[in-house]
């Protein structure tokens, strides 16, 4: 049976008359699906529709929302060299019972790195195997391979990744920021993109000692200016060579303030925040627990509430999970040796759910910044929206259905996580 009916009272999705940039909206509507690929949307719950006797009619109950699948383009698989950290095929079960229907690799902390083709072909050969998912991946720029990025992105990368300090593994290395605007003419010169984790190495506490068992002792090591200020570097680069240029994982309000002029200059430049930085805070998470440790860390609430500010004017683009999982023995320790990364694929979502609707925002919000902006980011147009033409990437979701999370029930390779307990 090719054709489907899906009679939602209430979903999110544009309307089919919908212009460019339209906002999603909440309603009842009716959406005929055939083969893969949604044919009309229309508001309101109507049986008149002919899409031939053999339609195959679903209809959504009113307890439950009808949403286009989420497209996370952050997230950490691990696979090859580092599966027992994570894999695709634990990656991607985990993002589909978080809602997410596409999700795009970060090039580590997979082993060897996607710096080159033969690496993408590595990791493509593997996923096909086992992912539960649609799947893209980014590659990386590093010392290595600078001068030869052309090839990387003719063979199907998003874009390429750098580090302006220490990425964790040695098989991978940071940018000096001459180097980095050496990519960056080079991104450019084809058209390309460059995401950035910007935090600036002079910057960051290098004696581990002054780390204690608080997390605000943590989060002091590497200050919110030194995100800040590399972003601001950044942006001197942006407008001297072009180069389309996005910031991961915001995590300060003096960031979305230098995002804000550079938007206002009109400078090509995106940016993204994750869930923990906006439903968790430095000082309400406990003594020496690693599993919050994350870099640029989890900072105070006053900072979270500047991000939210920033994802509703759009100064911040998108959310996206960061999803960065390891093993037990990675991640024990004292908060200066254990290693950095929160674990959210299948929560994620969820949890930023949660924490909009406690600030006044919505599901559409949500769905905005978690589906329709991510894939137009990657230019995966044909996805994160329901309306017509796009694929039938769908959820159906409970969201008055509260419950608490259990790690040991999540689906994720390895049960850590930060949301751990959180309802």
């Amino acid at each position: 049976m090719s054709t489907r009916i899906f009679r939602a009272e209430q979903a999110v999705y544009l309307p089919e008359d919908a212009e460019t940039g339209t906002r999603p909206v909440l309603g009842p509507v009716t959406v005929v699906i055939d083969g893969e690929t949604i044919v009309s949307v229309t508001p309101g719950l109507t049986s008149d529709i002919h899409a031939g006797h053999d339609a195959e009619i679903i209809d959504v109950p009113v307890d439950q929302v009808l949403i286009p699948g989420l497209v996370d383009t952050h997230v950490h698989v691990n696979e090859p060299g580092r599966t027992e950290w994570e894999g695709f095929d634990y990656a991607t079960r985990a993002a589909a019972h978080g809602g997410i229907t596409t999700v795009i690799d970060m090039p580590l902390n997979s082993n060897p790195p996607t710096l080159t083709v033969d690496a993408l072909r590595l990791k493509q050969s593997l996923a096909a195997k086992k992912a539960y998912t649609e799947l893209g991946f980014w590659g990386g720029v590093d010392g290595s391979n600078l001068g030869h990025l052309r090839s990387l992105w003719d063979a199907g990368v998003f874009g390429f990744k750098a580090f302006l300090s220490p990425s964790g593994v040695d098989e991978y290395g940071s940018l000096s920021f001459a180097q980095l605007e050496d990519a960056m003419r080079e991104i450019a010169d084809f058209g390309g993109q460059l995401i950035i984790h910007a935090e600036k190495p002079d910057e960051l506490m290098t004696d581990p000692s002054q780390i204690g068992q608080s997390y605000r002792s943590f989060m002091q090591s590497r200050p919110a200016r030194s995100e800040s200020d590399a972003v601001e570097r950044v942006m001197q680069l942006v407008e001297r060579t072009r180069c389309k240029t996005h910031i991961l994982h915001v995590s300060s309000g003096l960031t979305v303030s230098v995002l804000a002029q550079a938007k206002a200059s009109g400078l090509p430049v995106t940016a993204e925040t994750c869930p923990h930085y906006l439903t968790l805070d430095c000082d309400h998470i406990p003594d020496g627990n690693t599993a919050f440790k994350c870099c640029p860390p989890i900072r105070n609430i006053e900072e979270q509430d500047a991000l939210w500010e920033g994802l509703v004017n759009g100064t911040i683009n998108m959310v996206v999970t960061d999803h960065s999982p390891t093993t037990a023995n990675m991640k024990s320790g004292t908060l200066a040796s254990a290693w950095g990364g929160v674990s959210s694929l299948e929560v994620g979502f969820r949890a930023v759910l949660t924490a909009a609707v406690r600030r006044g925002l919505g599901l559409a919000d949500v769905i905005r910044w978690m589906a329709t902006n991510t894939s137009q980011f990657v230019g995966l147009d044909d996805r994160g929206t329901i309306a017509p033409g796009k694929r039938a990437d769908l959820v159906i979701m409970k969201p008055h259905e509260h419950f608490v999370v259990d790690v040991s029930k999540l689906s994720s390779r390895n049960p850590i996580s930060a949301f751990d307990g959180m309802n």
